[in-house]
């Protein structure tokens, strides 16, 4: 049972705008090291450490060694759970009067983007409701139960259905934009994969925001009938 004092604990690591800044950029499942991560959070190289001592220590992160490096990441899909609900909450909140600032990238986040290893974004969330509309995927509070049909589904588009391993086989995740759940878990992740492996989408380099391509606007009309206007906002912004 987690305690009131580790409750604390982790809200506390979560408390300070460089650490969130750090947690936020592996949010694609990347492993960084101190120094990429000290230059996301706009902090001297010092300061980076004790931060990422604090979150190592929070259970938030996890280091790995390759030779004189070491490479930071996520410890677990459901810290970017986490995250990704906290998000959604702080979008919730009445924001201050004054100017918008909103940039073609932040377009772009709201429509594709990676939430660790799975697709999120106005996109993903077309692509669950799709699903559940046709009866291929069952979603609750809970989790998600893949039907036959929707096996039969994405084992058409070559999806591999895998094994949980572990983690939940399937739930819905707010997603932080839309506010509305897309597909988490090993089969959100087999499905992510599978669109960057036909190259329907595309990593954007330095972001969490994916690309779609032309045959990504053709694949996704085709197999969940997001019409090009759902995706024309993603396109642009891609360019």
């Amino acid at each position: 049972m987690v305690t009131t004092a580790a409750l604390a604990e982790t809200a506390a690591a979560l408390g300070e705008p460089a650490r969130v800044a750090m947690l936020g950029a592996l949010m694609d499942g990347r492993a960084l090291t101190a120094g990429e991560l000290a230059a996301v959070a706009g902090v001297a190289p010092t300061t980076a450490s004790g931060h990422l001592s604090r979150l190592l220590e929070a259970g938030l992160l996890a280091v790995e060694r390759q030779g004189r490096h070491r490479y930071h990441r996520l410890a677990s899909p459901e810290v970017a759970r986490v995250l990704e609900g906290l998000m959604a909450l702080s979008a919730a909140r009445p924001e201050p009067r004054r100017p918008s600032r909103t940039g073609p990238r932040d377009a772009a986040l709201r429509e594709a983007r990676t939430c660790y290893d799975h697709l999120a974004g106005r996109l993903a969330v077309g692509m669950a409701d799709a699903m559940v509309a046709r009866g291929q995927i069952q979603l609750s509070p809970d989790g998600g139960a893949l039907t036959d049909a929707g096996a039969g589904f994405l084992q058409g588009l070559g999806v591999a259905v895998p094994e949980a391993r572990g983690r939940p086989f399937c739930r819905p995740c707010l997603d932080w934009s839309e506010r509305r759940p897309h597909l988490a878990g090993a089969l959100g992740a087999a499905l992510c994969r599978r669109c960057l492996e036909l190259g329907w989408m595309r990593r954007v380099s330095g972001s969490r925001a994916l690309d779609v391509t032309p045959a990504g606007r053709l694949g996704l009309r085709q197999a969940f009938g997001l019409d090009r206007a759902d995706q024309s906002s993603t396109i642009s912004a891609a360019r």
